[in-house]
């Protein structure tokens, strides 16, 4: 069986912003792909990279070094027009905030980015606000605006307009974040059954457990480095052990050699969180933490 095709390839890429005269580094030499079809969580603490990342390969962001390919084209010096109109063909997004236009009925909301292209006649962007809404379940509430509806059918909108472009992938920004526990493992359960009806390649920043859960791929960043990559077989992950993560639990040793830190960090939230956290390990070592490559 030939191997699976990557939709996204990230190659060594950083992205650094100016935050006065502090260089703020983002992304740190990241490289991995996203194969076609799969159900992919980035996960990691706030502030870890995670939502530059998806930013990146949703072409919002360009990187400051390193490449970004997504279905074949490298975009890293393409001109914001040009990102604009691969966006609009190959990316949909998914926000945790949902982002719907409050003057709009969810089917106006769910056809609204098939305005902008020209290519879709009048029929078929019926056709598609149709079957998508029926997807999500919401074919009765077409006529409805945003605040006639609860959250959980908002973000279903939400998911159908995501849809209606066929795109080739959807970007999820913590999908679940504003919605109950029981309302977000609907929604999840529904991207997964449209992810594998469509073969749709999902990716999302998360910290949910639940998405990491039901993930078949999970990439893990802290302090916008690469720290993990699983793949999921059946119920089983196989994890690529990174660079990263190596100076990670070296720097974690150096800490459980310290008679006053041992038995803190036999506590494994405790060490979960200094695992997560370079700024925490960085004050527990005394601002001694490794910062080379």
């Amino acid at each position: 069986m030939s191997p699976a095709k990557s939709v996204v390839r990230l190659e060594h890429v950083c992205k650094e912003y100016q935050l006065g005269s502090e260089a703020v580094h983002a992304v740190r030499d990241v490289s991995f792909d996203i194969e076609d079809k799969v159900f992919l969580a980035i996960a990691g603490p706030s502030g870890s990279g995670k939502s530059t990342l998806l930013n990146l390969i949703g072409c919002i962001d360009t990187p400051s070094a390193g490449r970004v390919i997504i279905d074949g084209q490298d975009v890293s010096g393409k001109t914001p027009d040009e990102l604009a109109e691969l966006r609009s063909r190959t990316i949909s997004f998914i926000f945790q905030t949902f982002n719907l236009f409050p003057v709009l009925t969810a089917e106006e909301n769910v056809e609204y980015p098939l305005l902008q292209r020209p290519d879709i006649s009048k029929a078929e962007r019926q056709e598609r606000v149709k079957f998508f809404l029926n997807t999500v379940g919401l074919s009765k509430f077409a006529k409805h605006r945003p605040n006639q509806l609860s959250g959980g059918q908002r973000q279903r909108v939400a998911i159908a307009r995501a849809l209606s472009t066929r795109p080739r992938i959807v970007l999820a920004d913590e999908p679940t974040a504003n919605l109950d526990h029981k309302t977000g493992e609907s929604i999840l359960s529904i991207m997964r059954a449209i992810n594998q009806a469509f073969e749709t390649t999902f990716v999302f920043s998360t910290h949910d457990q639940r998405v990491m859960a039901m993930a078949d791929r999970l990439v893990r960043v802290s302090d916008g480095e690469l720290t993990a990559f699983g793949v999921k077989s059946g119920e089983r992950w196989s994890f690529v052990r990174t660079k990263a993560a190596a100076k990670q639990e070296a720097e974690v040793q150096r800490l459980q050699e310290d008679p006053d830190l041992k038995d803190v960090l036999e506590d494994p939230v405790l060490r979960e969180m200094v695992m997560e956290d370079v700024n925490l390990r960085r004050a527990l070592l005394g601002d001694h933490v490794d910062n080379s490559g």
